[in-house]
């Protein structure tokens, strides 16, 4: 099956994003993503509004995907879907049609899970892309996930640590949200985070055992730092923008290097692929890449389109599966939490 062209239609909506992609083997053909900007005004997801704007989203966006990718639906080998983890509401609306088209067009169905996605979208054959070798260290980190699995093939995944409250990108929001900045503040972050000073102001590291981590604390100290500082003066946060931007993604960015080197001591794998949302952060991947001359480690950091959330990921599970034959029937249902490897 792998030597002729297989054709995986792909539905991500995990959260509030609606995507469909088509694949041909391990290339992404198109790769359509609708993203939710009413979520905007209430400073985080709303779950009922994401539900609805996805059934508002779906049709279109596959029939573009469809479109883009200059193939009629009758073309089609498969189609792979997000079953989760995510919003439930969310994960209804592309679980529901998934297994709708699919026995319409009498092809086989093909559940994935969000979070190998992330890791797995590193074997999408694309430019400037490469594909780690197995095993190799996968750091996820997304706004609703912070784990460090060890991948050992396509379907043989460990987790070795994973966040014990708050992800990471979580982290990245709500310190946004502390200081003002509009949702998502992540990128504000970043985008500040260049033009500041990464020592002015220290923030505490947890101390968290083994390979797992917490950022919940971290988000405390932030809160009472902005708290304190701006009963002195009320213009703190607006003369100090880039530095505490800069101060908080220093910290952030030590927490999860500190693990990762701590991965790298105890497995004594030296490959490193990263992804997920945060995955777009340009400290990391410049933290990363430093890495790759200090500390001998082989990095690998995917297309920003590949980062967050979106179809293409799904479809190269999808086809990695669809090679296995392992698919699944129309009783499946969507998983709101559901961990690698189960």
């Amino acid at each position: 099956m792998a030597s002729k062209k297989n054709y995986i239609l792909a539905i991500e909506s995990s959260c509030d994003d609606t995507s469909a992609a088509v694949l041909c083997n391990t290339k992404v053909l198109s790769n359509v993503v609708a993203t939710q900007e009413i979520h905007k005004q209430y400073g985080g997801v709303v779950p009922e509004l994401a539900s609805r704007a996805h059934q508002q989203n779906i049709v279109p966006v596959v029939h573009q995907a469809l479109a883009k990718a200059n193939i009629d639906k009758k073309q089609l080998s498969a189609i792979a879907f997000t079953r989760g983890p995510g919003l439930m509401g969310s994960l209804l609306v592309g679980t529901s049609f998934a297994k709708s088209l699919a026995l319409g067009l009498t092809i086989p169905l093909i559940e994935v899970n969000h979070m190998e996605a992330h890791i797995l979208a590193h074997f999408i054959e694309e430019e400037d892309m490469r594909a780690p070798e197995f095993p190799f260290l996968a750091m996820t980190i997304s706004g609703g996930h912070t784990q460090i699995v060890r991948v050992n093939n396509y379907f043989d995944m460990e987790v070795l640590g994973e966040t014990l409250d708050d992800a990471v990108g979580e982290a990245f929001d709500k310190s946004a949200k502390l200081m003002g900045l509009p949702y998502p503040g992540g990128p504000l972050v970043d985008k500040y985070a260049k033009e500041g000073n990464p020592k002015a102001f220290p923030f505490p590291k947890p101390k968290v055992d083994g390979l797992n981590f917490s950022f919940s604390g971290l988000k405390t100290s932030i809160l009472y730092f902005l708290q304190r500082e701006t009963k002195k003066n009320s213009d703190f946060v607006s003369e100090n923008i880039k530095d505490i931007c800069a101060s908080v993604q220093h910290t952030i960015l030590e927490i999860l290097m500190d693990k990762l080197k701590l991965a790298v001591n105890q497995t004594g794998i030296k490959q490193i692929a990263i992804g997920g949302g945060v995955a777009a952060n340009s400290g990391i991947r410049s933290r990363l890449k430093e890495a790759e001359k200090t500390m001998g480690w082989t990095t690998y950091i995917p297309k920003f389109s590949y980062c967050t959330d979106n179809a293409g990921m799904i479809g190269i599970v999808g086809y990695l599966k669809f090679l296995e034959g392992k698919f699944t029937d129309q009783k499946v249902a969507a998983k709101a939490r559901y961990t690698i490897g189960s």
